[in-house]
């Protein structure tokens, strides 16, 4: 069966062949302008181009179509917040909760073990007496993004229980406040309302310029501070300066085929002077550490960084960060350090558009794709040597790119 231009519309976007996807699904609309699906496809293909005007347009008129249809929504809440517009983006990201995968919040056994028919969601009223269970519904690094409400919310429900992932529970214990964690819903207690961490930034009407400061006095472990001082000092030349690297997220994100680039791409940091370079890279990407081949010394540490305490400790020993985006990107700049963090052309909502900086982190630089495609060679130049220029405090290239809008 010969596929739809809809459908190819979303085939050639997967394939990265952007102008084809929007070509198709232009022509579906065209052809067929009640089809929903047609629209919805049309509008991620052209929120991948940054063409976000047209791409909310697109999700407008699919909803009309199908009011009901979660994916439009969604597709639309993105345009909305990568622009600004988070007043309505955040109302449309609660359509999220109904795409088609996604379990809920709270297990219904865990509901039904508590006497719950259905969990009671908190609307940001105080709740002096009952519990509140936050939930980190989401991966790394948005829960270390969103940890920064852990205050206005326990401000509000002084009974607060953070339900997270054992990964993330040395970030959430590091943090001033003594905040209860459970990683697992056989830990839960009772509680009389619940709540999304992601969904903390709409619950408080979170504008681009109403951000609260990231994690306030997160700091890691002076024991395992000192412990990873003395590993790094044994291993790199005194008087030097250490720049972190992270290149590549895991495999199975959405979006990593995009995000994450070989450690190759980095060779403008291999014949930095008087600079070692430091691998906090995991997963399979981390072999790639073995291969390095450059003059500035580069020591492997992802084998030996068993939690993300480990990853703050060695966090506090490096001049800068140059990583993907990734939940390092989020923990290094949360805890005050200096980060370049590379971006694919259409990057996450969260970052905005065409600024070189980000209100979510005061010490972090945005090195934007200047044109879309997967780092290839002479995709990425002016991202990385905006990262260099970074580092180094040599403004040789503009960091940021200019706003199509």
């Amino acid at each position: 069966m010969t596929p739809s231009d809809s459908d190819l519309c979303e085939i050639r976007r997967r394939e990265g062949r952007l102008d084809e996807a929007a070509a198709h699904g232009r022509r579906a609309v065209a052809l067929d302008p009640g089809d929903a699906a047609g629209w919805y496809n049309l509008g991620v293909a052209l929120y991948d181009r940054l063409e976000i005007a047209a791409s909310i347009a697109c999700e407008r008129r699919a909803i009309r179509l199908a009011p009901d249809a979660p994916g439009p929504h969604f597709e639309l809440a993105e345009g909305l917040l990568l622009s600004g517009q988070w007043e309505e983006g955040w109302r449309e990201y609660e359509w999220r909760w109904r795409l088609p995968g996604v379990p809920p919040l709270i297990p219904p056994a865990v509901l039904k073990r508590h006497g719950h028919t259905a969990a009671r969601s908190w609307d940001g009223r105080p709740l002096p007496r009952g519990t509140l269970l936050l939930v980190a519904d989401q991966g790394f690094g948005d829960t270390i993004q969103f940890a920064r409400y852990l205050p206005m919310a326990a401000a509000l429900c002084p009974n607060l229980v953070v339900a997270c992932s054992p990964d993330m529970r040395p970030v959430i214990r590091s943090l001033p406040g003594g905040y209860r964690t459970v990683t697992d819903w056989e830990e839960a207690p009772p509680f009389a309302a619940h709540a999304a961490l992601s969904g903390l930034p709409g619950l408080f009407g979170t504008r681009p310029d109403t951000i609260p400061a990231p994690l306030p006095g997160l700091r890691a472990e002076p024991e395992r501070v000192e412990r990873w001082r003395e590993r790094l000092d044994g291993l790199l030349p005194r008087r030097y300066r250490r720049v972190g690297l992270v290149w590549a997220g895991r495999p199975a994100h959405g979006n990593d085929r995009n995000r994450s680039l070989p450690l190759a791409r980095l060779a403008p940091f291999f014949t930095l002077e008087k600079t070692a370079l430091v691998s906090l890279q995991k997963g399979p990407a981390q072999a790639e550490a073995a291969r390095y081949y450059g003059a500035a010394p580069l020591v492997d540490l992802g084998p030996e960084l068993e939690s993300f305490a480990d990853t703050m400790a060695v966090l506090a020993q490096l001049d800068h960060v140059v990583c993907v985006d990734t939940a390092v990107a989020h923990l290094a700049g949360a805890m005050g350090r200096p980060t370049a963090v590379l971006l694919p052309y259409a990057p996450d909502w969260r970052w905005l558009l065409g600024s070189g900086g980000t209100p979510w982190y005061p010490t972090v630089t945005l090195h934007r794709q200047p044109a879309p495609g997967r780092w290839a060679p002479g995709q990425w130049d002016e991202a990385i040597h905006g990262a260099v220029a970074a580092v180094t405090g040599n403004n040789i290239t503009a960091s940021g790119r200019p706003s199509r809008r």
